[in-house]
């Protein structure tokens, strides 16, 4: 491990000023509620296409590379790699620092890394990458199809992190496919995503005692458990269906706040998809007893879950986050 990681102890796992972060980050959750509700036209932008930032940059960095590279890196567009979830993993050998990379090349990744993000995701993302591995240079790219000739997805993989840039190859599925986040720091005041925690708690603390008892449960599944489940689907945890407006509009504000990191296109994408299932009335929440940290009550692991929406965050002992959102029949 880089000297500059820190060391934890996982048994999946084996820079910015903390001031001005977590400012920017509180007005994060201070502004959503002020802000259009989500599915307000005002919230809505185009979905990905292959003519996006970060798609454009994806095929620029593959046009630069040689072909000893994409025997190193590139891969068929269906091939089983891309498909692969973890929360640490390398998708290909070469780590982005390396020589196998030139300067020009590393800009590209960068690029695509900052049109991916929001302005306050990208910042979070790097400080993420600087904590738990020593920097972006220690994470890898991959190139799954060619871009500028049919489906092609860009992936990037490293500790607590998988992201993807696919121009909407991947029909019908949000950020090309699951995503992966997290955060190495155990101590709650300092774990950058505790945030995210804190947010949804909101929501746990508007409910009345009976929905307490629906929403509280003992155990939470498998991190890792994000298929998909489609309208015939169990979902553990309270309806949101059974909310009143005004805890409804607290549920959207909070879905708000776990979308900020990323970019307009994306958010875009999942509110499509989310509404093409039901909308938020389809959504469950679970809040589970396992896992409550420093045991204030404030769960640390949460799932929030319907038909083709799936945000598993463990924060116990540390921050790994699962997302697969995506249209299922």
């Amino acid at each position: 491990m880089p000297k500059n990681a820190k060391q934890h102890t996982c048994a999946d796992c084996q820079g910015l000023d903390r001031r001005h972060f977590m400012k920017t980050v509180g007005g994060a959750v201070v502004a959503s509620a002020a802000a259009p509700m989500l599915f307000d036209s005002r919230f809505a932008h185009a979905a990905p296409t292959t003519d996006s930032a970060a798609e454009t940059a994806v095929k620029q960095f593959y046009q630069t590379l040689t072909e000893k590279q994409k025997l190193s890196i590139c891969f068929p567009f269906d091939h089983e790699l891309r498909k692969k979830v973890s929360a640490n993993w390398h998708i290909t050998k070469p780590s982005i620092g390396d020589d196998f990379y030139t300067s020009d090349q590393r800009a590209l990744i960068d690029t695509i890394v900052r049109n991916i993000t929001s302005e306050d995701g990208y910042e979070r993302l790097i400080k993420q990458m600087e904590e738990d591995a020593g920097g972006i240079d220690e994470f890898s790219v991959a190139v799954f199809g060619e871009p500028g000739q049919g489906k092609f997805e860009w992936e990037l993989t490293g500790r607590h992190l998988t992201m993807r840039a696919d121009g909407d190859s991947v029909d019908k599925t949000a950020f090309g496919g699951p995503i992966i986040y997290g955060h190495g720091e155990e101590n709650v005041a300092d774990n950058m995503y505790h945030y995210q925690t804190k947010q949804v708690n909101e929501v746990f603390k508007a409910l009345d005692s009976d929905q307490h008892k629906l929403a509280l449960v003992k155990k939470a599944p498998k991190e890792s458990d994000v298929d998909v489940q489609g309208e015939k689907g169990a979902f553990s945890g309270l309806a949101v269906s059974e909310l009143s407006s005004d805890q409804k509009e607290l549920v959207e504000a909070t879905i708000k706040v776990l979308l900020a990191p990323y970019r307009d296109e994306d958010k875009s994408e999942v509110l499509e998809i989310v509404k093409a299932a039901g909308g938020v009335d389809k959504l469950h929440m679970a809040f589970y007893e396992q896992g409550d940290l420093e045991g204030d009550k404030v769960w640390d692991i949460w799932r929030m879950e319907g038909p083709s929406f799936v945000w598993h965050f463990r924060g116990a002992p540390h921050v790994h986050a699962y997302i697969n959102i995506a249209q299922r029949i």
